[in-house]
């Protein structure tokens, strides 16, 4: 029913999968099903990879410089399914050819450089025959390592982890933006912005990694809006939760409760949460919430204007659907004056609001003429998506 309801206002579900290995725990199963010893109720010990004359053994992941290990032995001490046995083939792809059926849109596969990528093809083929789905890996390597992302691009888009260290370090300091010109959709990274999946931080690295997080409120802030404007990749945005230990577990209090809803308001509360709301929803934050029906409005044009006259200060445009104006200096607005690549008609200023009856307003004359003020860390978003009501006020 979940699934079904978010489909019907346009929004997708995309299951995190891992089928790399089981559990090295045991006990009783949610279903109240006995699992343990290298076995669940679906898989039995010679499903799982093991040493060749004891079921109960297996190596584990010591050398990511040699594929077998990387791809054969436990990680962490997780047993590790045979992705190459037929048994284990089918009863995975049944699994998430249900979850197609169920309505999801696509799967992000944890662990997947840990799986042979002839493995993960077979999986794919033979999940929900004659269906789109959309398939993210995550695969992080470092240059000496055997396996690569570039062994994956057959095999689905890719999390592209580098992406938070190029973008973050032109918002964590102080004049740097000039540094997100070389972040163009045509670069050489070892991930293409066609199969590549951004993200600034995930749950994983937002603990340990990640050079921006919601802590660092505004910032993280004005990042989150650029990657949301920018072409590159497909943007993913982290929804969290205040946490105080690296392995701090989600909050009691549920994100809604009693008719309220127990969220962070915006990024610069984040920094002192309160006890009634303990979720940082990143998603929810009015700025990155709207920059999604930004991006629709940009669609899949490429940028038409980019203007960088200092290093605080950014202006780009995509086709001539959308402009985004940044302003990262700290204490001062910027007062810009700039043909726009939009055609003529009073805006929305969606970073404040997308309400088209009463947001604040951009005023772009035939020729693409603007006068904007951008406050001290923030920015002016506009797209032909949200326009203001009354376009008689233009005159």
């Amino acid at each position: 029913d979940m699934v079904q309801r978010c489909n019907r206002v346009g929004v997708g579900i995309y299951v995190d999968v891992v089928f790399n290995h089981i559990t090295d725990g045991h006990g009783l199963s949610m279903a109240g099903h006995v699992y343990g010893n290298r076995s669940t109720p679906i898989f039995k010990q010679s499903d799982l990879h093991h040493d060749k004359h004891d079921l109960n053994k297996n190596c584990r992941v010591t050398n990511y410089a040699d594929k077998f290990n990387v791809q054969h032995c436990d990680l962490y001490g997780l047993p590790d399914l045979c992705t190459g046995c037929a048994n284990v083939q089918e009863k995975v792809s049944a699994f998430l050819t249900k979850m197609v059926d169920l309505g999801v849109a696509g799967f992000r596969v944890d662990a997947s450089k840990h799986i042979d990528v002839e493995d993960l093809k077979t999986i794919i083929k033979m999940t929900a025959k004659g269906k789109t789905v959309f398939w993210f890996q995550e695969v992080f390597a470092s240059p000496y390592e055997a396996v690569t992302p570039s062994q994956y691009t057959g095999t689905g888009a890719l999390e592209f982890f580098e992406y938070a260290h190029k973008v973050a370090p032109s918002f964590a300091t102080d004049g740097k933006l000039g540094q997100l010109t070389n972040l163009r959709p045509g670069q050489d990274f070892e991930v293409k912005t066609g199969t590549a999946v951004v993200f600034l931080d995930n749950h994983d690295t937002q603990r340990h990694d990640a050079p921006l997080t919601f802590r660092d409120g505004k910032q993280y802030e004005l990042a989150s809006i650029f990657m949301l404007a920018h072409p590159f990749g497909y943007p993913k945005v982290m929804s969290s939760y205040y946490f105080h230990g690296h392995d701090q577990g989600r909050p009691i209090i549920p994100v809604h409760y009693d008719g309220k809803l127990a969220c962070s308001a915006d990024p610069m509360a984040v920094r002192q949460p309160s006890p009634e709301h303990p979720w940082v929803c990143e998603h929810r934050w009015r700025s990155v919430a709207s920059m999604a029906s930004w991006r629709r409005s940009a669609g899949d044009a490429d940028i038409s204007a980019w203007w960088l006259p200092e290093g605080n200060h950014l202006l780009f445009c995509r086709g001539q659907a959308a402009c985004l104006i940044l302003n990262r200096h700290e204490t001062k607005p910027w007062d810009v004056t700039y043909k726009l690549k939009l055609p003529k008609g009073v805006y929305c200023d969606v970073i404040r609001s997308d309400n088209t009856s009463s947001c604040p307003l951009v005023h772009v004359a035939a020729d693409g003429n603007s006068k904007v003020r951008v406050p001290p860390m923030t920015a002016v978003a506009v797209h032909i998506g949200k326009m203001f009501a009354d376009q008689e006020i233009l005159v």
